[in-house]
């Protein structure tokens, strides 16, 4: 049982520590005396001490890593034992003598790790007993570490190509095989930590149990840094075999980590060829995981992929990675009906950006993306949520920040109808947001048609929604903004006198309708807008 006492844990760890400084002590004395009888015994009593279950997972790190700094030194002794006329085969069976199976196994990954060294067994043969040997350690905490140390001392000894230790007995596969096995019985270890305990604790477990996820996700990056793993193997056999253990694990915080991992720590590539793989996963995933945020940093890593190179993109078009995303999306929300409006937005928003940087010219994609959005946010009415507005904001966003042209945006027919759901402030925001796009971008806005549509969009500046009372509004902001109104209007033109008479009408109808507190801001740059357009046709009249 772990210690509820602080000063009790600190404590067991001193006296650990003491223990295990001890016996350290007098290895190091057998090691200088070339004395291998007594370099084991004291060994093992010092490996005992990583037998206690008092402490932490933190603590007993501390614990762990002055045990691992004294096996490197072993770990010397034993490779210069063969010159000294004890072959690794018997040093490899000697230390299978130790009495408690914890120090055991730490000696035989020690002993193993020169094994596979020395050339004298095929690599794949030592780390497959190895694997299984460490199954005899079932407590979780005990287990995952002894599990992480196996891990650590052969990771420059597989057989991977290229390497010395690859031949006809041992391949890629091999190595492979021997990761993947570890990393599922380390997952196995790590999941069931949360059964260990009264339930009272649970809380406490999921916090130890999140210090520990790292030694269970180096695994996956042990099988990223594998030469061999190409994109036929890992299509074949890492991705599916990954993906089996998260899936049938069932666990909230296991699911969560493990497929963040895949998504980091793999190529983009790999990732893009396998999508109906890998997006399969997500449906079956818990519906309490927080989904919305691994799926958009997976959108995000492709995005990023796409802007790389334009010469990556014909790979997008070729495996229809944007159908594939947008199903996926339907798909997850669907599979949890529960899921917080902000996280539906949160998807949409990561595909929408994945949709302009690689398909900025299909922009019935990107409306496609819009629509889907509305149909979600059907009958939610204005959104309260500030996080989940804040998301709209960015949503719409988007599209100005990648075409830099309001006129591209209008194009799109879900636009108008995204923004309905913004309340009062959001929608003014939203505006502005807007408004600065065309003036920063200096863009031409030269028919009617386009002019209404832009109006509908920026109504929140114009009149009064959602019974505002004029009261309520800050009168420095409320000024700002009808200011930044009279800018648009004077930057509304058209050569053609007939096609500006109706931007003016237009223009009008959205202004009278904005009260009389707005008239002073509106109307003056409108009044200017129409002498000019009588200027031009005077002095058009005057030359004829």
């Amino acid at each position: 049982m772990i210690a509820d006492g602080v000063e009790d844990e600190e404590k067991w760890l001193a006296a650990g520590i003491a223990g295990l400084q001890q016996n350290a002590f007098y290895m190091h004395r057998a090691l200088d005396s070339n004395n291998l009888r007594d370099a084991l015994k004291y060994s093992a009593q010092m490996l005992s001490e990583l037998r206690t279950s008092r402490l932490s997972p933190h603590k007993y790190y501390e614990l762990y890593m002055r045990a691992f700094d004294e096996l490197r030194k072993l770990e010397m002794f034993f490779k210069e034992e063969p010159r000294r006329g004890c072959s690794i085969i018997d040093l490899y069976e000697l230390v299978q003598h130790a009495g408690n199976i914890l120090p055991r196994l730490y000696l035989l990954c020690t002993v193993g790790s020169v094994y596979i060294k020395s050339k004298e067994a095929p690599a794949k043969d030592v780390l497959k007993d190895l694997v299984e040997m460490c199954r005899g350690i079932q407590n979780p905490v005990r287990g995952l570490f002894l599990r992480s140390y196996l891990a650590q001392v052969s990771r420059d000894k597989l057989p991977d190509i290229g390497s010395e230790y690859e031949g006809d007995a041992d391949t890629v596969v091999d190595a492979v095989e021997f990761v993947l096995q570890n990393f599922t019985e380390m997952n196995k270890l790590w999941v069931r930590m949360q059964h260990q305990g009264p339930a009272r604790e649970k809380e406490k477990r999921e916090k130890e149990r999140s210090e520990l996820r790292d030694l269970v996700g180096k695994n996956l990056h042990v099988l990223s840094q594998i030469e061999g793993v190409d994109l036929d193997m890992y299509k074949d056999t890492v991705l599916p075999r990954i993906l089996e253990q998260v899936v049938n694990c069932k666990d909230e915080l296991a699911q969560y980590y493990l497929m963040d991992c895949i998504i980091q720590v793999f190529p983009d590539e790999y990732h893009l060829q396998t999508l109906d793989v890998l997006l399969g996963a997500f449906p079956q995933l818990q519906p309490t995981i927080d989904i919305k945020t691994v799926l958009s940093r997976l959108m995000e890593r492709l995005s990023n992929y796409a802007a790389s190179s334009a010469d990556v993109l014909p790979e997008f078009l070729q495996v229809e990675a944007f159908l594939k995303l947008n199903n996926a999306i339907g798909k997850v929300i669907e599979a949890q009906p529960d899921m917080p409006i902000l996280g539906v937005i949160t998807l949409y928003s990561s595909l929408l950006t994945f949709t302009l940087h690689v398909h900025p010219d299909r922009l019935d994609y990107a409306d496609q993306v819009l629509g889907a959005c509305v149909r979600k946010l059907s009958g939610k009415g204005k959104l309260e949520d500030n996080k989940a507005t804040k998301q709209i904001v960015a949503l719409l966003s988007a599209p100005l920040e990648k075409y830099n042209d309001i006129v591209t945006a209008l194009k799109l027919s879900n636009y108008p109808r995204v923004m309905e759901y913004l309340d009062s402030e959001t929608n003014k925001v939203m505006a502005t947001v807007i408004i600065q796009s065309i003036m920063k971008n200096k863009t031409h806005i030269s028919t009617a048609d386009r002019v209404e549509a832009l109006f509908e969009l920026i109504k929140g500046l114009i009149k009064d929604l959602d019974g505002t009372l004029d009261d309520e509004v800050d009168e420095d902001d409320f000024k700002e903004e009808q200011n930044s109104v009279s800018r648009l209007i004077q930057m509304l033109y058209n050569d053609d006198p007939e096609e500006m008479f109706k931007i003016i009408c237009t223009v009008r109808k959205h202004i009278l309708a904005g009260g009389p507190k707005r008239l002073p801001f509106t109307v003056p740059p409108l009044v200017l807008s129409s002498l000019k357009v009588c200027f031009h046709l005077v002095c058009y009249e005057i030359a004829s």
